[in-house]
């Protein structure tokens, strides 16, 4: 059943939105923010295999689209936090009020 899928999908989506608002640490953001896509995969390959043709590989398609813009996401905000963590020590967004000296 699709709704099982979703219901997955809404979770996941919900728990990295909740890590995204509720934190303040930058590497629990990035965690959540990739939580949040794989909620989105996992719509993704439901309503490709529901409504897809061939076997849903469309869906799948998409979903390997997807995990590489996160890859480079991951790539980039580790690369930003490192560099952060570098210069303030803390990795806190509450001690971060602004990029600037």
């Amino acid at each position: 059943m699709i709704s099982n899928y979703l219901v997955l999908s809404a979770a996941l989506f919900a728990v990295g939105a909740f890590g995204v608002l509720a934190r303040r640490n930058l590497l629990i953001m990035l965690m959540s923010v990739e939580l949040m896509l794989n909620g989105v995969n996992v719509a993704l390959l439901a309503f490709a295999r529901h409504w897809g043709s061939a076997g849903g590989q469309h869906g799948q398609v998409f979903v390997i689209m997807v995990m590489g813009v996160a890859a480079a996401e991951v790539a980039v905000g580790l690369a930003i936090l490192i560099a952060v963590f570098r210069n303030k020590k803390t990795v806190d967004t509450g001690d971060l009020g602004s990029m600037k000296g």
